[in-house]
């Protein structure tokens, strides 16, 4: 398929949107690419079903290139706290692979209402800026690989890089926020990764897919998206270590709640 140049412009847009968030906020852009993808692939004569989920699959794909920009540049400041990153990755694999076939069998309805009111909760606890109890520290191997499995579970459902589970779970560990999004950032990789393979798996007897896609991947979006969202990733990462803690947590507060609302309307 030959995109033409306002659905290219689009996508470029697009990618611009998420590789700011993924370097502000440690998230990939998932409430900008679904909504646009979605609308992309409407013109291409597939299933309905089959493009909201194609939109899903690339969304979380273009995390694999914008958490790798992102990470580089919270790594040089020392954020990144990677001792986190290891003991969740696992975890995080795991579910990722199997959320991408739970995405694919399941409608999409009435979890996107559960998300939505999830990820607000989420919200309005770090709006209230609840402290956590000083003693509080990241969980032991078991409660990590369960807490990794439901950030991937939830990751490849929605298409997200799973910040919006792994932010609030780290600051309620009384991780600081600038380490908990830096950590989320590198976190973004391996479920991309993991989550994409099980979408190309999924959609391997895919039919109606338009040209250039593998599986529930569309890769003309892919590329546009990630080679945009990579540039700018770097300067959300500037402007998230140039900013106080407190504004920080209320613009993460107030994306999350843009994501809940996505996923009511969607």
């Amino acid at each position: 398929m030959l995109l033409q140049p306002d659905l290219i412009f689009e996508l470029l847009l697009a990618g611009v949107g998420a590789g700011l968030l993924s370097g502000l906020l440690g998230i990939g852009g998932a409430m900008v690419l679904v909504p646009v993808l979605t609308f992309v692939l409407g013109h291409t004569g597939i299933a309905p079903e089959s493009t909201v989920k194609m939109a899903v699959a690339t969304s979380l794909a273009t995390i694999m290139f914008t958490s790798m920009s992102s990470v580089r540049a919270h790594h040089r400041r020392g954020a990144v706290r990677w001792e986190i990153a290891r003991v969740l990755a696992p975890g995080i694999v795991v579910g990722s692979i199997a959320g991408a076939q739970v995405a694919v069998a399941l409608p999409a309805k009435l979890l996107g209402i559960l998300f939505a009111i999830f990820i607000a909760f989420s919200a309005t606890q770090m709006l209230l800026d609840r402290k956590p109890a000083a003693g509080r520290t990241i969980p032991g191997p078991v409660g990590t690989f369960g807490v990794g499995l439901v950030i991937g579970v939830l990751s490849a459902l929605v298409g997200a890089g799973g910040a919006f589970v792994s932010v609030p779970f780290m600051t309620w560990c009384n991780v600081k926020i600038h380490e908990a999004v830096a950590t989320s950032a590198a976190l973004g990789f391996p479920i991309a990764l993991a989550g994409t393979a099980g979408y190309i798996w999924a959609g391997r007897g895919l039919v109606q897919a338009p040209p250039g896609s593998v599986g529930y991947i569309f890769i003309p979006g892919l590329v546009i998206i990630s080679l945009a969202s990579m540039t700018l990733a770097p300067l959300g990462a500037r402007i998230a270590h140039g900013m106080e803690i407190r504004p920080l947590k209320r613009i993460f507060a107030v994306g999350l709640y843009f994501i809940s609302a996505y996923f009511l309307l969607r």
